[in-house]
């Protein structure tokens, strides 16, 4: 409890874990496949906790800079990173022949469609991102509020950047690049967790939805 209180990273690794427990309802997954999932996920909550207890524990006993204390959690840091890209590549293997027929359609729409529907989708998720933060009162376009705009921006980004490119490599560096953009945003103190969230979630959904309507 302790940990998902105060550490982002374990909050985003919960939601995660939430996402694809949900996607593994709507999609054929053998025995063997929830098992893998599970211990996965396991495994990257697992490092989350160590490197918290490993940050606190340094904490309470050096007060002051150390060479060695970075290192032991830098160290901490990359074990929670590795478990993290084995996670995605379990997901990618698992999941990724299940949803390629949905994305081949879409994909070959979006080829297809008009070059300059990419800024007119970015031109619509911000004007829609806009709308959203003048209902709730908050902040201002460019910066605080319910969404994160940076973040839904990003996400959009990814979204079509998926899409186009089809290669998992460009995939995953785009929805990383999203990510930093969403983090950077809590880090400084812009934003809360929830907005960067929500906007994530507002930026992929917006642009699958207008590919849609209008591929």
């Amino acid at each position: 409890m302790y940990a998902v209180r105060t550490q982002l990273n374990i909050k985003i690794h919960l939601v995660v874990a939430i996402i694809v427990m949900g996607a593994s309802l709507f999609y054929d997954i053998t025995k063997i496949e929830l098992i893998i999932l599970s211990l996965t996920i396991m495994l990257v909550v697992f490092a989350e906790l160590i490197n918290t207890a490993i940050e606190v524990a340094i904490d309470a006993t050096t007060n002051y800079y150390h060479p060695l204390a970075k290192i032991a959690k830098n160290i901490a840091a990359g074990a929670v990173l590795l478990t993290a890209l084995n996670a995605v590549f379990i997901g990618y293997l698992i999941f990724w022949d299940k949803i390629n027929n949905f994305g081949f359609t879409l994909i070959t729409k979006i080829k297809q469609s008009n070059p300059y529907m990419v800024f007119v989708i970015l031109v619509m998720v911000v004007i829609i991102t806009v709308i959203i933060k003048a209902i709730y009162g908050e902040g201002t376009p460019l910066r605080g509020g319910m969404p994160s705009g940076h973040s839904t921006i990003s996400f959009s980004i990814a979204t079509i950047i998926s899409y186009i490119a089809q290669e998992p490599i460009i995939i995953g560096l785009s929805f990383m690049m999203a990510i930093i953009v969403a983090q950077s945003r809590v880090d400084t103190g812009v934003h809360s967790f929830k907005e960067v969230l929500v906007g994530a979630f507002l930026g992929t959904f917006l642009t699958i939805v207008i590919f849609k309507i209008f591929s």
